[in-house]
C-alpha cells in the first residue's frame, strides 16, 4: 500500500507532515516512554519489535512512533485506517506481509483508530500476530480496556501517550517557525496564544501556524499579535469527544469535585464541558444524580435546585440558562453530603432481587369490599394519626417474619442529623411499646388497634 502523501509534491504537503520527526530524538514529549531506560526507548535500542497499542489523544505522535519503528527495525510498513478499511483491506495487508516475508522482510502493520474496528475485524489480526507474520501496532484515542478485544489486548503491550505540555509545544513552534515562515515575526503573546489554542495537539499547532502564515501574508501584517490571531482564527474547541474517554473522564471529575465539596473545581469542570460542546441538559441530568446520590436528605434543597436549573435552561437556553447550572453546581458542592439514601436504596434493591415474594400482611391490606373485610383485610391496622405523637409505636410494616434490615442510616450532617434524632426517638417508642406488649402477653409482633381505620 502506498502512503497518501507519497504522491504529493512538497509544496502541497501540509506542514504537519513536513515536520513529522525523522528520528526518535525529534519526537516531542512522551519522556515517560522515550526517555533513557524507558519502555519504547528500550524497544528501539533492542531492535526487537513487539505488538502494542498506543493510547492517547490526537496529535501526540502515535502514527509517528509507528513509522519510526518500521524505520528503526528495517521493516516494511503497512498503514490501515479503521475508518476507511474493512475485511478486504485487511486481507490485502496480510497478503503484502506474506509477500514481504517471502523476500525475507518483516512487516509492521499499523492500524489507526483501531477501536473503530468491530470484534470480528479485530479478531482477524490474531492468527497473524500469533504467527509472528506481522508486528501489530494499533493507535486509539479511546480506552483499550473497553474498545479493544481482550484477545488482541492480551497479545499487545499498552502504552499511554500524553497530551503535549506547553514546553514541548514551544519547542515544536520554534522548529516549525524556522522551517515554514522564518521571516514572519510573532509577538510573545501571539506565540503563547497559538500554543494555547493547540491544546496539547502537535498536529493542530502545525495547522494553526499554517493558517496564521497565510492570513498574515494576505493581510500584510507584521508582527503577528495575539489580537490578529484571535481575528484570523476561528475559535477552536478544546479536545472533547462527546462519546469518548475525555467525556467520561470530565464527567467523573465534575462529580467527584461536587462530592468533595470543592466549588471552584466543580465550576471548572462544568465550564470545561460546556466549552467543549457538552449538552447542557445532559450536565443538568448529572447534577440531579449528584443531588440524590451524594447529598440526599442531608439537604433536600439540592434536588429542587438541580431540577429548577434544568427547567431554567430549557426555558432560557444558552448562555443565560448556563448560569442556573453553575448556581446548582456551586450549591451542591457547598451542601452537606450524605449517600445514606443511595446506600439504602442499593441495599434494598439487592435484598428484594434475591428474596422471596413475601405476602403483604393482612393488617396492611386495604379492604374496600365486604368480602375483603370478611377475610380480615385491614384488621387490627392502627391509624397513625389517632395515636400519640401521630405514631403507632410498636407497629411493624414489614412482611411477617422479615427481620428489620436498618438499610437507611442517616449521617450526622445537615438535615439528616435531625432525621437521625427523630428516628432514634421513634425506635425508643417502639421498644417501649413492644416491651409493654410482651408484658401483657401480646406476642404477635404488633399491638392491637381499631380494625376499620382508614387505609
Amino acid at each position: 500500500m502506498t502512503d497518501l502523501f507519497d504522491s504529493l509534491e512538497p509544496p502541497q504537503v501540509p506542514l504537519a507532515e513536513r515536520m513529522r520527526p525523522k528520528t526518535l530524538d525529534e519526537v516531542a514529549g512522551q519522556a515517560h516512554l522515550l526517555g533513557p531506560g524507558k519502555p519504547l526507548r528500550l524497544a528501539f535500542e533492542s531492535r526487537r519489535p513487539h505488538s502494542m497499542i498506543l493510547w492517547g489523544p490526537p496529535g501526540v505522535g502515535k502514527t509517528t512512533l509507528a513509522r519510526l519503528m518500521a524505520q528503526g527495525f528495517d521493516a516494511d510498513f503497512i498503514a490501515l485506517s479503521a475508518v476507511f478499511s474493512g475485511v478486504k483491506e485487511i486481507r490485502e495487508a496480510i497478503g503484502q506481509a506474506q509477500a514481504a516475508k517471502a523476500r525475507g522482510r518483516h512487516t509492521i502493520l499499523f492500524v489507526d483508530e483501531v477501536h473503530r474496528f468491530n470484534k470480528a475485524q479485530q479478531d482477524a489480526f490474531l492468527p497473524y500476530v500469533e504467527q509472528g507474520l506481522v508486528t501489530f501496532i494499533g493507535a486509539t484515542t479511546e480506552n483499550p480496556s473497553f474498545e479493544v478485544n481482550s484477545a488482541l489486548l492480551s497479545r499487545a503491550a499498552v502504552y499511554v501517550l500524553e497530551a503535549l505540555d506547553g514546553e514541548a509545544l514551544a519547542r515544536l513552534f520554534e522548529r516549525a517557525h524556522a522551517a515554514a515562515c522564518p521571516a514572519l515575526v510573532f509577538e510573545d503573546d501571539a506565540r503563547a496564544r497559538l500554543i494555547g489554542f493547540a491544546d496539547g495537539d502537535a498536529r493542530r499547532l502545525m495547522n494553526l501556524i499554517e493558517q496564521v502564515q497565510i492570513a498574515a501574508e494576505t493581510a500584510a501584517v507584521a508582527p503577528v499579535s495575539a489580537a490578529f490571531i484571535d481575528q484570523a482564527l476561528s475559535r477552536k474547541l478544546r479536545r472533547f469527544d462527546k462519546g469518548g474517554e475525555a467525556f467520561y473522564d470530565q464527567i467523573s471529575a465534575l462529580h467527584k469535585s461536587v462530592r468533595g465539596s470543592d466549588p471552584d473545581a466543580a465550576l471548572y469542570w462544568l465550564c470545561r464541558m460546556l466549552d467543549g460542546g457538552a449538552d447542557p441538559l445532559y450536565l443538568g441530568r448529572r447534577l440531579i444524580r449528584m443531588a440524590t446520590e451524594d447529598i440526599g436528605l442531608a439537604d433536600p434543597r439540592a434536588l429542587e435546585i438541580a431540577l429548577n436549573a434544568c427547567a431554567t435552561y430549557e426555558r432560557l437556553g444558552s448562555p443565560e440558562g448556563e448560569l442556573a447550572l453553575a448556581e446548582a453546581t456551586i450549591f451542591m458542592a457547598c451542601a452537606a453530603k450524605s449517600n445514606a439514601v443511595y446506600k439504602a436504596y442499593k441495599a434494598a434493591r439487592a435484598f428484594v432481587a434475591q428474596d422471596d415474594s413475601r405476602p403483604v400482611p393482612l393488617r396492611l391490606r386495604n379492604a374496600p369490599t365486604r368480602l375483603m373485610k370478611s377475610l380480615d383485610y385491614g384488621k387490627a391496622y392502627r391509624y397513625a394519626h389517632d395515636e400519640p405523637e401521630g405514631y403507632a409505636a410498636g407497629e411493624d410494616y414489614l412482611p411477617d417474619g422479615m427481620p428489620r434490615p436498618a438499610w437507611y442510616r442517616p449521617v450526622a450532617r445537615g438535615m439528616e442529623a435531625k432525621i437521625a434524632e427523630k428516628l432514634a426517638h421513634l425506635r425508643a417508642l417502639d421498644a417501649a411499646a413492644r416491651s409493654d406488649a410482651n408484658a401483657t402477653g401480646n406476642r404477635g409482633g404488633r399491638l392491637s388497634g381499631a380494625g376499620d381505620d382508614p387505609p
